[in-house]
């Protein structure tokens, strides 16, 4: 189910894709893709491993050449340009810097291909160098930079070229986890001010999450949702991205007056998003995110069960609730410590706004 995509405050359309397919023998990796990706914005492709995510950004780069639909650029139809005449660059997962060669060679490289006037490569150079931090590194040579540097010359060599658009496949999966937290922050300042549209593959969450203006979700091929980072937590489209897009509590029941019938649980309030839900009576799921629930004694809440477990994680902790007919524990979040011990009953409760109804599968 893919959700009509608005243009947003980060400017008018950029890139807009229609109907793009693409198949390898048996297997559909991009099935009818509609999609559109606005000037200056950072825009992030989320899903699974084999959802198709890799295969639409080699598409748009021209790597690879889709069976049938449009991808438009600014008004140009990029499928019948090759890839080196696309307005567009691509960031490698692999950085693929030259090792023999400074920081400050490496980034003028593309220009100096181009056959630029040295005065302006240098300049141009020299600018990017300082936007991303790394002036006092232009004469060192790669093996001799950290990792998250590195990341830093792979993406001023990229920009350095001024493209309309630059394609980042997953750039910061190398790095481990503290540098690529702050990482996160330097991409997403780094594309306000070079002022340059980024689309970015990840399978990561809260790396898509942290860092987009808007993303998409595919699975299967297929685009899920379209959304804000805040409005797909809140509002998901479907099961699949509930489940997908953090942790998540779901119901299995009917649909009813007032919210979802679950056997052995009752009717579960909720209120209804997207379009896959049918009447009274359809198959659906009521979903409510763990932190949107608190814990009380037994029948003071929506669920009565038993503390299975609890984890602490540096500022909150995380309970888990054994419910009877329910297959999996329900997880509830609390703010700092909790006093709640294994194999206590308690209730779980929440609010019909804070709950949603969804259709669709896992």
């Amino acid at each position: 189910m893919t959700e009509p995509t608005q243009p947003t405050e980060a400017g008018a359309p950029l890139v807009e894709i229609s109907g793009l397919t693409r198949r390898f023998g048996d297997v559909t990796a991009l099935d009818s893709v509609d999609l559109t990706i606005n000037e200056n914005e950072f825009f992030a492709l989320l899903g699974p491993s084999g959802c198709g995510k890799s295969t639409l950004l080699r598409s748009i780069a021209g790597f690879e050449t889709p069976d049938s639909g449009t991808i438009v650029l600014g008004g140009t139809d990029l499928l019948a340009l090759p890839p080196h005449r696309r307005p567009l660059n691509l960031m490698f997962q692999s950085y693929a810097l030259f090792p023999h060669m400074s920081v400050e060679r490496n980034v003028a490289y593309g220009l100096e291909r181009e056959k630029l006037p040295k005065a302006e490569i240098r300049t141009r150079v020299n600018e990017v160098l300082e936007t991303v931090g790394l002036t006092d590194k232009a004469r060192r040579k790669p093996h001799e930079l950290s990792g998250g540097q590195r990341q830093r010359v792979a993406l001023a060599r990229a920009v350095v070229k001024r493209p309309r658009l630059l394609l980042l496949d997953e750039p910061l999966s190398a790095l481990d986890r503290k540098v690529r937290s702050q990482m996160q922050i330097e991409l997403k300042r780094l594309q306000q001010e070079v002022g340059i549209t980024f689309v970015v593959v990840t399978h990561d969450q809260e790396e898509a999450m942290s860092m987009s203006d808007r993303l998409a979700v595919l699975s299967h091929g297929q685009v899920q949702q379209v959304a804000t980072p805040v409005a797909m937590y809140k509002r998901p489209a479907n099961l699949f991205v509930a489940d997908f897009i953090g942790e998540s509590n779901a119901f299995a029941g009917k649909v009813v007056d007032g919210g979802l019938a679950v056997a052995g649980l009752g009717v579960l309030p909720g209120h209804r998003v997207g379009d896959e839900i049918g009447g009274d009576g359809a198959s659906a799921h009521v979903v409510v995110r763990p932190e949107d629930t608190r814990l009380g004694r037994p029948g003071e809440g929506r669920v009565d069960g038993t503390v299975l477990e609890t984890q602490f994680y540096g500022g909150v902790s995380t309970v888990a609730v054994t419910v009877p007919g329910h297959a999996d524990p329900v997880l509830s979040t609390v703010a700092g410590t909790t006093d709640v011990e294994r194999g206590a009953a308690v209730s779980v409760a929440w609010t019909a706004q804070d709950a949603v109804i969804v259709g669709g599968t896992r």
